[in-house]
């Protein structure tokens, strides 16, 4: 066999034997850290309401409790990809196992909202060490012609425990309290740390940058900024309002700050420079609107299936099984049709679905026949992983192996912060269009209980069943607004995505023409041209 040309030793063969063993661990690390997202998901319901059932949480609540943990993850994820790349990716991805299983198991026991917040901030910084290590650690143990197809399991991992999740919440929330949805991770903590440590084999860069700790800290605090103000906005349903404003205006700034200090800076968190690649950036991209909208759409669709359509938790999950098995079914083929169409028309079809499906919800009612959502599901699952697993080859591949962590952290970073805007974003938009959509039908109610009521359709129902049949007209008035305020937010996700589909049929590479040399087309990295 010939050797691939690469400018890096060959992988050792007792490595190379065992490479599939290894991805499976790996997996298994990646699948608890997307598994707690996708359980939380559906426990949402259970938490908005009030002792002992749940917390009381209110929408705002609820979305601290998801960009806590994307938010402490996404601003430590540089450090982590840096941290690993130093010291070790292994001893990097057992720490940070450790920290996420305590911080479930504390989670499991939060006796308010503030504390749930606090823990999955914890949980958050447990993740943070755990995504970028596994990428990177496969881009170490396989060689290049096997990495598209290595990354595009991996990928798929990412649609198996979406599917795993929700329903795991679901059997978990019918037959336990909504604790049990963390303490979950626990086991498969310990698991996947005995696997690490008996299978997988340590990496490093051989030449590490020092740790950037102002890059760090200013990305932390420009996130924090942005997000919590896009939330308040959603809160007040009025984002033009001065404090709304001031502190998205500080966020903004901080993060134009942390850009140009990065610039400068001679140890980056963030290499500047990969940007100027427009194929790179473009993939980058495109990987954050695919989680923009991933996390939206299910932030919502929740609240449809459960509040609006009277579905369990399980049978949500259930509900929400095409989403995921789409992408554990196409993820790992995905490299095939890039083969035979090219990364950009498969990335733009890809984004075309997804905004084409999250209009389609613009015709789910309360009484829609459900399998129209389960076909919006799957086709939205299939575009996302026709974009998950091209767009991953395509940044993983840009830059030389001894830099895999950075390249990892980049990409899980942008897929976080997508996710963690797409909650704030499209959740503001929904809170903000539900609240102004309801208001009116709630001026008999007392004056003190009109605002809490009008936080969330969860929060009306609650005011409308503690009323009796006095609160049947309020049930009526919460399912209209909500779904109003659904297909408004809907349409705004699927503006985002007509986005990507400009960005990614502009700058990603088509085609790549057959060449006979092998070891040519090997060498060179995946969208380095066009």
């Amino acid at each position: 066999m010939t050797s691939p040309a690469v400018t890096t030793p060959r992988i050792p063969e007792a490595v190379h034997r065992r490479r599939w063993a290894i991805l499976g661990v790996l997996m298994l690390s990646l699948l608890i850290v997307v598994l707690d997202n996708s359980i939380l998901n559906v426990a949402i319901k259970t938490i908005s309401t009030p002792a002992p059932t749940g917390l009381g949480a209110t929408q705002g609540d609820l979305e601290w409790a998801i960009n806590s943990y994307t938010l402490v993850f996404a601003g430590l994820l540089f450090t982590a990809g840096l941290l690993g790349d130093r010291i070790g990716r292994k001893k990097v991805l057992i720490a940070g196992l450790a920290v996420f299983g305590i911080g479930s198991a504390l989670a499991a026991e939060s006796g308010s909202p503030v504390q749930l917040i606090l823990f999955r901030a914890v949980m958050g910084l447990g993740a943070a060490f755990v995504m970028p290590a596994t990428l990177a650690v496969l881009m170490n143990v396989f060689e290049r012609d096997e990495q598209p197809k290595a990354i595009g399991i991996w990928a798929g991992g990412v649609g198996l425990a979406i599917a795993i999740g929700p329903i795991t919440g679901g059997v978990l929330l019918d037959h336990f309290w909504w604790g049990s949805v963390f303490l979950v991770n626990v086991p498969i903590v310990i698991l996947a740390i005995g696997l690490m440590i008996w299978l997988v084999p340590d990496s490093r860069d051989p030449k590490p940058g020092r740790i950037d700790l102002v890059g760090v800290g200013l990305s932390i605090v420009g996130l924090v900024l942005l997000v919590y103000g896009i939330i308040k906005g959603g809160q007040l349903a009025d984002f033009t309002d001065p404090a709304v404003l001031a502190t998205v205006a500080a966020g903004l700034a901080v993060l134009v700050v942390f850009v140009l200090y990065e610039k400068r800076s001679d140890h980056p968190s963030i290499d500047i420079s990969y940007f100027k690649n427009r194929v790179f950036s473009a993939a980058i991209s495109a990987l954050a609107l695919v989680f923009f909208a991933l996390m939206g759409v299910t932030f919502f669709a929740v609240f449809y299936t459960q509040s609006v359509r009277g579905y369990s938790p399980l049978q949500t999950g259930l509900l929400m099984l095409p989403l995921a098995a789409a992408q554990l079914i196409f993820a790992p083929r995905a490299r095939l049709v890039v083969d035979r169409f090219g990364v950009r028309a498969v990335c733009t079809g890809g984004l075309l679905t997804i905004a084409a499906m999250l209009a389609a919800f613009t015709v789910l009612e309360a009484d829609t026949p459900i399998w129209i959502l389960e076909v919006i599901f799957f086709l939205m699952g299939t575009g996302m992983a026709h974009i998950m697993t091209p767009a991953s080859v395509v940044i993983m591949q840009a830059l030389p192996r001894e830099k895999a962590g950075s390249a990892s952290a980049l990409s899980n970073t942008f897929r976080q912060v997508g996710g963690a805007l797409g909650i704030a974003v499209l959740g503001s938009v929904l809170s903000a269009t539900y609240r102004s959509g309801v208001e009116d039908k709630l001026t008999l109610l007392p004056a003190g209980v009109r605002h809490t009521a009008g936080e969330s359709i969860e929060a009306t129902l609650g005011v409308a069943a503690e009323l009796g049949p006095r609160g049947e007209p309020l049930v009526s008035a919460a399912h209209d607004s909500f779904l109003h305020a659904m297909h408004i937010t809907a349409l705004c996700g699927a503006g985002v995505a007509l986005l990507g589909v400009v960005i990614t049929a502009l700058f990603l590479p088509g085609r790549a023409p057959r060449e006979p040399e092998a070891e040519h087309k090997e060498a060179e990295p995946v969208g380095a041209g066009r």
